[in-house]
């Protein structure tokens, strides 16, 4: 199968998205598959208002376009809602090809927190943008139920894996030398340090020991002097990053925003135990039903009160998290990525199809 693959989130950016498609590509290039990924390093580019270090693409159409006419392929999936998304969905309804989308970011969350425009501006947006798609994939259960609240169609449970070989198991936290002395318990967050990941819940948590930050962000110089006490690791290679992750007795996932929280799953391959507000992506990764107590929560704990989340996660057995962690695959996710795949043409079959904002608009 011949896929182009286009997204407005890839390398050298440092978040979820770019490590679910980097973990996707790679699954789908290994069973054979040719993923033709366009990203926005391909074009000129400027750094998205208020997120230094994420460039966005600016006017790609006539490129972008020129570059699916090379390419031919035989499946599109549009990974953004981005200017490469808006550009890539104008080139599929011009040429009357059949694509797929995802649903990664609550962006218009994130637009109302930022600059107040109101969410239901912003998904009439989205839900204008994913109308023309053969399936728009969601990470969570809870996600879709609430598209399909907002008018969404073709929606698919599209959830996602974790590397359990580079994020390996460790029956008990370890030492980690470059962050220096750690008091215990050690409780960590990693993303992106800006308004939309909530992190100042961590911050403010009056919990004993150490808390270790790892990301960069808009909000990251603020937040350092005002919290001196916290370790800043910045950005950490991903084999880095899993000594980190070893290293904590706590994962702390303060965001309300994410739909699914990859991290989560890192920490917990790891035997990290997770402490988390009950909303969408813990609710997928940890499992629990009920938002109103901390029962029936697996490898770590969630609560309205993070911090009675945190003591809770702290007693929660290393392995459990390990094997809560181990439920999740990269294999499972890329058949069901596959299943949800349609041909690009009417009447061609891709082969093996079966192995397994008007600012933003005016980007384009």
């Amino acid at each position: 199968m011949k896929m182009a693959l286009i997204t407005d989130a890839w390398l050298p950016q440092v978040n979820g998205v770019v490590t679910t498609l980097l973990e996707l590509q790679r699954a789908l290039t290994l069973q054979g598959h040719q993923v033709d990924v366009i990203h926005p390093a391909q074009f000129k580019t400027r750094p998205c208002p208020g997120y230094a270090g994420i460039d966005l693409a600016i006017r790609p159409k006539r490129a972008l376009w020129a570059m699916l006419d090379a390419l031919q392929p035989e499946v599109v999936h549009i990974a953004t809602e981005g200017p490469l998304g808006w550009a890539a969905r104008s080139y599929c309804l011009k040429h009357g090809l059949a694509f797929t989308t995802a649903f990664h970011t609550k962006f218009p969350e994130i637009l109302n927190a930022a600059v107040r425009i109101p969410l239901s501006w912003g998904y009439a947006l989205f839900r204008h943008f994913h109308k023309p798609s053969s399936g728009v994939m969601v990470p969570t259960e809870g996600v879709l139920r609430m598209l399909q609240g907002r008018g969404f169609k073709n929606l698919r449970a599209w959830t996602h894996g974790v590397d359990t070989q580079m994020f390996e198991f460790r029956d008990n936290a370890r030492l980690y030398p470059p962050a220096g002395e750690l008091v215990r318990p050690v409780s960590l967050f990693v993303g992106r340090v800006s308004y939309e990941k909530n992190i100042e819940a961590f911050l403010k948590l009056d919990v004993p020991g150490t808390k270790i930050v790892c990301g960069v962000g808009p909000l990251e110089q603020s937040l350092k002097a005002r919290y001196p006490a916290v370790r800043w690791l910045g950005i950490l290679a991903r084999d880095e990053l899993a000594k980190v992750y070893a290293a904590a007795d706590v994962f702390v996932f303060p965001s309300h925003a994410d739909t699914f929280g990859l991290v989560l799953l890192e920490a917990m391959a790891c035997g990290t135990p997770a402490a988390a507000f009950p909303v969408d992506g813990p609710r997928e990764v940890l499992g629990q039903d009920n938002p109103d107590t901390m029962g029936g929560a697996s490898g770590g704990a969630m609560h309205a009160d993070l911090q009675l989340a945190f003591h809770a996660a702290l007693k929660t057995p290393r392995s459990e998290a390990r094997a809560r962690a181990l439920t999740f695959s990269w294999p499972q996710a890329t058949a069901a990525f596959l299943g949800y795949l349609v041909p690009a043409r009417q009447g061609t079959i891709p082969q093996p199809m079966d192995a397994t904002l008007n600012s933003v608009t005016r980007l384009t």
